[in-house]
């Protein structure tokens, strides 16, 4: 009876969650199914006001010194690297490996790069669990499910985390949840004198962020080469109304960008870049410092945007006026430079792209430098590689049943998935 209950609640939610996926469409379009995104806080400080992007002037590029970018992700024990590959290896000689189940609609993976190898996942309604050795701790690294708020929504809750590039040093790491009403906030944590608690006192809001609708909301964080931290925030709408509040496109906004703080100094946030629609994973490659952002289309496309290190504050990434390489909005402003995406692919492939990593691990040195990235309806998993001509090529590597929602690293590089059924894959060699 409980297997069978279990399989209904399961039935349930992936019902609810395809239902909220597929959004209204403007007129004469199809309608999309999409995947954007689910109190009382403990201690905190006040949330600091934060100005419009317009009055930051803190404008470093990334560095592209490679020594302190290896020392991210690479482990120690690394003596040598291979070339970037040049073609794709066979598929078929290799496998996702289910490594660990049982989690209640896993959100995303993360590592705290700390020499533990412990895996932290997270569950959309609010709880962090640590996986260690192929076992899921029992108690929880941090519980928040009395602060966070999914409100029903597919798109709610629980959404990223990141661990501070110094974490061994000072315990930090930070959380992008919902709380009720649908804002989200940036908080940062500090781990307890047990390494696997949190603790319960230690948050610090740094940031409210207010939504139109509250749908689009993003959810992904990262560290850059530059140890700023980076956030992507989208838009705020909802599907098919094509980001009617124009947030995307107003640089004194902060919905449908990629957000940048500098955390040693003040911590306000910069709009690093922005025409965003909802941005729900990014990475940067740990070997080089590039930038992938997987964005999520409205009506019939999704992209794949990619900056070089490098690269200055201020890029724009076309939307509403443009979805994919499509024209979406009319009459765009004539002077608008907008930087295309390195790849797209249509809704007869999937309807909700997932965001992952430049492979830079040890174990499967034929992947090396190939971006992998999946969709969450259709469980299609592609590589992207760029050619020494600097051309992009994508191609179709793997099928997974579905709901992908997350990909991740651990400390050496290698690479794992979460799918919303509660599953953790991790990509090994048959």
């Amino acid at each position: 009876m409980r297997l069978i209950l279990s399989k209904i609640v399961i039935l349930t939610f992936l019902v609810i969650f395809i239902t909220g996926c597929v959004e209204d469409s403007p007129p004469e379009a199809q309608p999309t199914p999409t995947f954007a995104d689910t109190v009382t806080p403990s201690v905190t400080i006040p949330i600091t006001p934060f100005p419009s992007a317009a009055q930051s002037t803190n404008t470093p590029v990334f560095t592209k010194t490679n020594e302190a970018i290896l020392s991210l992700t690479l482990p120690a024990s690394a003596t040598s690297l291979p070339a970037d590959v040049s073609r794709f290896p066979d598929p078929d000689l290799y496998t996702w490996k289910v490594i660990a189940s049982g989690f209640s609609r896993p959100t995303g993976i993360a590592s705290a790069m700390d020499g533990s190898n412990r895996l932290f996942v997270l569950e959309q309604e609010g709880v962090i669990l640590i996986l260690q050795d192929g076992k899921i701790l029992e108690t929880p690294f941090l519980d928040l499910r009395s602060q966070v708020s999914t409100q029903g929504s597919t798109v709610r809750g629980l959404l990223g985390i990141v661990f501070h590039p110094k974490y061994d040093q000072n315990g930090y790491f930070f959380v992008h949840y919902t709380k009720d009403g649908g804002n989200s906030i940036i908080s940062r944590f500090q781990v307890s004198e047990n390494p696997d608690l949190t603790d319960p006192n230690s948050e610090t809001r740094l940031l409210e962020i207010n939504y139109p609708i509250g749908e689009h909301i993003g959810g992904g964080m990262a560290f850059g080469p530059d140890d700023y931290l980076y956030i992507s925030i989208g838009d705020g709408g909802a599907g098919g109304n094509g980001d009617q509040a124009g947030n995307a496109q107003n640089p004194d906004t902060l919905p449908g960008s990629i957000l940048r703080l500098d955390l040693e100094h003040n911590g306000e946030p910069e709009v690093w870049a922005l025409g965003l629609r909802n941005p729900w994973r990014f990475s940067f490659d740990s070997l080089n410092g590039d930038l992938y952002i997987a964005d999520v289309g409205e009506n019939q496309w999704e992209e794949i945007n990619y900056l070089p290190a490098g690269s200055p504050s201020g890029g724009n990434f076309g939307w509403n006026y443009y979805e994919g390489m499509q024209p979406f909005k009319t009459n765009p402003p004539e002077k608008l430079d907008v930087i295309f995406p390195i790849w797209t692919y249509d809704h007869t492939l999937g309807c909700s792209v997932t965001g992952g990593y430049v492979y830079r691990g040890q174990q499967l040195p034929d992947w090396f430098g190939i971006y992998f990235y999946g969709d969450y309806c259709s469980g299609n998993i592609w590589g992207l590689l760029q050619y020494p001509d600097h051309s992009w090529h994508s191609e179709s590597l793997f099928k997974l049943p579905g709901y992908i929602t997350s990909f991740g690293q651990d400390q050496t590089g290698e690479l794992y998935l979460s799918s919303v059924t509660g599953q953790i894959y991790k990509l090994v060699k048959k």
